[in-house]
């Protein structure tokens, strides 16, 4: 099971049942991925899901994240400061690190800092890469 860290925004970009980015969603729902996240993260999840629609809506798709069994908690004890540009990006960066991520899924300009870094090696994969990805690998599941 492929493990990812995925950001707010496309987060938000794979919810809609219409989004050609559902496919996220879906796998992660059909235990096909593993979301690592921190508290942090969650907290942001809420807090920005919360802005685009409403309250009810930030606190079901949190519930839902943190009643799956592929999800998994981390605690980075280690704070790698790779991104200068927006410091608040780097609680992703640390998450992928620590859990050990094969990718960190994002359309954030200030990630492309980390294809400049030679260790850790953090990589990055824009949304509609990863669902191209999600769709080539369709079927090879026990590859992941």
């Amino acid at each position: 099971m492929r493990k990812i860290v995925l950001d707010t925004n496309c987060l938000l970009m794979s919810l809609p049942r219409i989004s050609p980015y559902r496919k996220i969603w879906d796998d992660f729902l059909k235990g096909k991925l593993t979301l690592c996240v921190t508290n942090e993260i969650i907290e942001e999840y809420l807090e920005i899901i919360e802005q685009k629609t409403n309250a009810n809506i930030a606190s079901n798709v949190v519930s839902v994240i943190l009643s799956q069994k592929n999800v998994e908690f981390v605690t980075p004890y280690y704070k790698l400061h790779l991104i200068q540009a927006d410091e608040d990006d780097n609680k992703f960066v640390d998450c992928a690190f620590t859990a050990g991520a094969s990718c960190i899924v994002s359309n954030d300009a200030h990630f492309k800092i980390l294809k400049e870094v030679k260790f850790p090696r953090i990589y990055v994969v824009n949304i509609k890469d990863f669902v191209e990805l999600l769709l080539r690998n369709q079927g090879n599941d026990h590859l992941n």
